[in-house]
């Protein structure tokens, strides 16, 4: 990139999501918005994230079954001990 002040490849995909959630400060915003119209890799890459954000987004809509949702949280306790125990009442 010629400008010294262009978002490098590396800062554009640290901010990719919540640049894809519109949570951003406006110039930080448009800085991701510009590098993203100018760098075709990380646009391909915006491009996939937004997509996959938006299939997922129609996932939610469905029912899953009880064994399905067993199966993610016993996955996920492998990762974290207290991801299986659900929500904790105040």
């Amino acid at each position: 990139m010629n400008n010294q002040n262009a978002m490098t490849c590396e800062e554009a995909m640290r901010y990719l999501a919540a640049y894809l959630d519109n949570e951003l400060a406006g110039g930080v915003q448009q800085s991701v918005q510009r590098h993203l119209e100018i760098c075709r890799s990380c646009y391909s890459r915006a491009e996939f994230e937004r997509r996959l954000k938006s299939e997922i987004g129609k996932l939610r809509r469905d029912e899953v079954s009880t064994g399905f949702e067993q199966r993610i949280r016993s996955l996920l306790s492998s990762f974290s001990p207290s991801a299986d125990k659900g929500p904790t009442a105040n």
